[in-house]
């Protein structure tokens, strides 16, 4: 007896079970299995699926549909069925289904609202609201839910974000790659696995994980390819995927066993088993995404990451649902196969994804008519969750709420000891100033350059530390004054939006452009953004040179940054996407998500650094602006050689800052200047940029020298040292 499709297999023996027999009747029933010879059908949170609203059909996953075929046909397998009721259903009269399906992705544990961030009540208010307006609802995702998020859930394994999307009876996800930060056991044996306040406390997901692409280790079979759910007599089957580049994203120990295999083909494969088996709409999660929000150039390149799906997937897909390039789009494009199908009704599928954080929701309706499975009509938007009116969810709230008091306690835990106070820039008032360079984003910087520093995170030589994602000074517990503990809860206030550390390979020519990306476009809301960089990396620059050539020498340990070789550099994943308008960062080589957050890179980082090897402030700067006034091709012995120097001091209160600058040419000292620390009034532009600190440096050469001398400029209590090139040439 075949079967055409599955909606709820058996756990044990003795429980009932539904099979399709046909597009329009039902086999109910109690069955009674042999295990001895086939494998165990599993229902990892039948619990949960308990207290949902019942569906004329409940969901199943493909490996239970599979498991059951398999049973059928072993030998010697016993398939008993007592009390069996046929159920009929009309041929053809009915009405079209209209069958909605939401979709969601990289949601990274986003509890509270924040600027653009709508917060999980209100998001999941705004479920309620589209599953009011239509109960024929599925809500399914792309992966990312857990993995990389804020504080409040991070510091309980991310239960709250579980809990909150069991509340809103998430259907199914695709595993995403931060599903498997720590490892195929966490997510398999703690996340997926039922809830219990002994052995488990922190799982219990309550929605079925799918990745057609996964093979998982040994005869391990937990994740499905797919799920399948029906609604109101139309069966609606998922296939899921997660990005091809698992391997580079994740700790290798932990997915030892695991392999991962071509999207499109295991799609292909699932998706047409799932329409063979009766499922009327098929659609791909897939955790993977688009590199841009164009619609027109999308699917231009058939060969790149996203493309391929696009293009790859066969027509048994009617739709896809995509994530983890963070994205924000709503598309369609014609299927090859289905243009010159004369049975087919609808020739474009949807490809969405909905950004990030739940700032979107996507918004797929589906018409159907149940008697042919004929997918009569389909429309796609993004609803924006941040101007849309949703009313929070109380259910949701109590446990956003909940998880903010339970971290109060593991927030208050010492990470390790401070030396000084890391301070961000600030103006003439004393508010923060993005535009300066500050201790505190060169620090982070350093840190994410130390998380990265390893072969297998790419091996980072620099660090760039946006300054927008630095939204505390890090002061610790000083009342006592330093050495002084910082806590779990002051790391996390300093950062905290939980991006990962990204590692991309640039040139010298790129690093070049970064930089000059610190003039902000015209148009932005803030001029000027210093970017925090890493020690032993440092340059100059000249504010009024004309755009693209304000970047003067760039060194790297000491030595020169040539335009033409390539470098490792690390920076979050906002700025690795381009954020802040630092667009250069996308076209970085060998892009790797190395899965690791800033905040956990910071936990690591502080665990070194204890009361006998505090973290110390280091007032070294990193950029400084050189203004010649004098021509830098001089006689031997001019004293006609004039520079302006700027941003030689750091803002911050308590900031140690130089005096005086010293100017040398090898061991000779050629005089000593004074610096002027002021900051700006609040109402000059000049607030905006990095430019406290100056001096005017006016001095004459050694007669006896000639060629290319460097002129050193050394700070008299920072430290800060900067070479500027005089050309010695005598007429």
């Amino acid at each position: 007896m075949a079967t055409s499709a599955l909606s709820r297999a058996p756990r044990d023996a003795g429980l009932p079970v539904y099979i399709r027999w046909s597009p329009n009747r039902y086999v109910s029933g109690t069955w009674t299995l042999d295990f001895l010879r086939a494998r165990e059908v599993r229902y990892r949170h039948q619990s949960f699926l308990n207290r949902r609203k019942v569906d004329p059909l409940p969901a199943s996953s493909s490996r239970a549909r599979r498991g059951v075929r398999a049973l059928t046909a072993t030998a010697g397998l016993a398939l008993v069925a007592t009390s069996t009721t046929m159920i009929t259903t009309p041929a053809s009269a009915a009405d079209p289904v209209d069958i909605q399906i939401i979709g969601t992705n990289d949601f990274h544990g986003r509890l509270q609202p924040d600027r653009d961030i709508p917060g999980a009540a209100k998001y999941a208010g705004a479920i309620d609201a589209l599953r009011a307006a239509n109960p024929n609802t599925i809500f399914a995702a792309a992966g990312d839910l857990i993995g990389a998020t804020t504080f409040d859930s991070f510091i309980a394994q991310d239960k709250p974000t579980i809990d909150i999307f069991n509340a809103m009876d998430l259907d199914v996800s695709a595993v995403g790659n931060h599903e498997l930060d720590q490892g195929y056991d966490d997510l398999v044996n703690r996340v997926m696995a039922p809830f219990d306040a002994t052995t488990n406390p922190k799982g219990g997901a309550g929605w079925t994980y799918i990745a057609a692409n996964l093979d998982e280790p040994g005869t391990a079979d937990e994740i499905a390819p797919s799920f399948t759910k029906d609604v109101a007599g139309v069966t609606v089957g998922f296939v899921g995927a997660v990005t091809e580049h698992l391997p580079e994203l994740v700790s290798p120990d932990g997915i030892e066993g695991v392999t991962v295999t071509d999207i499109v083909d295991a799609t292909n494969e699932e998706a047409a088993e799932l329409k063979a088996a009766g499922a009327a709409v098929v659609v791909l999660l897939v955790h993977e995404g688009a590199p841009s929000t164009d619609c027109a150039t999308m699917d231009d390149d058939p060969t790149s990451d996203f493309g391929s799906i696009i293009n790859g997937v066969g027509g048994d897909v009617d739709a896809i649902v995509s994530g983890h390039t963070h994205l924000n789009y709503s598309c369609s494009f014609p299927v090859a196969s289905w243009a010159g199908d004369a049975t087919r009704v609808v020739k474009d599928r949807p490809v969405v994804s909905a950004g990030q954080y739940g700032a979107f929701l996507n918004k797929l309706d589906f018409s159907v008519d149940p008697a042919t499975g004929t997918v009569l009509a389909v429309t796609n938007e993004n609803l924006n969750l941040n101007t849309g009116t949703y009313t929070a969810d109380p259910e949701v709230q109590a446990i956003v709420d909940q998880a903010k008091a339970d971290a109060e306690g593991p927030g208050a835990e010492v990470l390790g000891q401070l030396g000084g106070a890391f301070k961000r820039a600030t103006k003439a008032d004393g508010s923060e100033n993005r535009g300066g360079e500050s201790t505190l984003g060169n620090f982070v910087a350093d840190v994410q350059r130390w998380a990265t520093r390893s072969s297998t995170f790419g091996g980072a030589q620099i660090a760039f530390m946006n300054p927008g994602g630095l939204r505390k000074d890090m002061v610790g517990n000083a009342d006592a004054g330093y050495p002084a503990g910082v806590t779990y809860r002051q790391a996390a206030d300093v950062q905290p939006f939980a991006n990962t550390l990204v590692n991309k390979q640039f040139t010298g020519a790129q690093i070049r452009q970064i930089l000059e990306q610190q003039w902000q476009p015209e148009g932005a809301s803030r001029p000027f953004l210093r970017l925090g960089t890493s020690s032993g990396f440092k340059y100059t620059y000249d504010a009024d040179a004309p755009a693209g050539e304000r970047i003067g020498t760039m060194w790297l340990r000491g030595q020169v940054i040539a335009d033409d070789a390539t470098y490792s550099v690390t920076a979050n994943s906002f700025l690795a996407g381009g954020g802040d308008n630092f667009t250069v960062f996308r076209d970085g080589t060998q892009s790797r998500d190395t899965g690791q957050t800033d905040l956990q890179a910071m936990v690591d980082y502080m665990a070194r650094h204890g009361a006998d090897n505090p973290a110390v402030p280091v007032w070294k700067q990193h950029a400084v602006g050189v203004n010649w006034i004098s021509d830098n091709i001089v006689q031997p012995g001019s004293r006609r050689v004039k520079l302006d120097v700027s941003s030689w001091a750091f803002t911050g209160v308590g900031d140690v800052q130089d005096t005086k600058i010293f100017a040398r040419i090898g061991t000779k000292t050629l005089g000593q200047f004074a610096v002027d620390n002021t900051i700006v009034a609040l109402e000059d532009v000049l607030s905006a940029y990095d430019e406290t600190g100056t001096a005017r440096v006016a001095l004459g050469v050694p007669a006896d020298d000639t060629g290319t001398l460097a002129l050193r400029l050394v700070g008299n209590n920072t430290g800060t040292v900067i070479k500027v090139p005089v050309r010695v040439k005598r007429r």
